[in-house]
């Protein structure tokens, strides 16, 4: 038996298949406002982090350190996949600093991964890969895991709940 697609109301657009292919699509609860300031119900991907809080794998708390991770990541500007600064003259020679937000970011990530072991420990690259840089559990085991060798997806989510434990007790959560 195959599974029937949802049906959208009529004049509505709904994700394309293969956006929904790639892992739960949903809308958000509440209406919020356009950019015409009219109210819209779009969606959004549901997150490694919130997809294990609703099956119960993780705290509320360990949710929020994740989130605060993330939100830390990001304004480190540490993503490996954006959009090249314009305002960088193209010679290369002249590039911007980096602002003081983002220093201290980064220097508060850090502290964050060493509390975990550091980077090249299994609990820091998750955090850095599935956290922060938002690649999904199962990704991260089998293209980057830990000492040169794939995890299983059962081991990458222990590591990764270990590590949120971690995360929670630095974020005194």
């Amino acid at each position: 038996m195959r599974k029937r697609k949802k049906r959208t109301p009529a004049g509505e657009l709904a994700p394309s298949a293969e956006r929904q292919a790639q892992g739960t699509v949903e809308r958000v609860p509440l209406p919020i406002a356009d950019d015409a300031g009219r109210p819209a119900r779009p969606y959004r991907a549901v997150d490694t982090l919130t997809a294990m809080l609703r099956k119960g794998t993780i705290t509320p708390a360990m949710h929020q350190a994740g989130e605060d991770f993330h939100v830390l990541f990001r304004a480190a500007q540490l993503e490996t996949l954006r959009a090249a600064d314009i305002s960088r003259l193209p010679d290369g020679k002249h590039e911007l600093p980096i602002t003081l937000r983002q220093a201290e970011a980064r220097k508060e990530v850090w502290r964050a991964l060493r509390t975990v072991g550091g980077i090249a420990s299994p609990a820091g690259s998750c955090l850095w890969h599935v956290v922060g840089s938002a690649q999904t559990v199962k990704e991260w085991a089998l293209h980057h895991g830990w000492n040169g060798r794939t995890l299983s997806p059962e081991a990458a989510s222990g590591i990764l709940i270990g590590a949120l434990g971690a995360l929670q007790a630095y974020f005194g959560l």
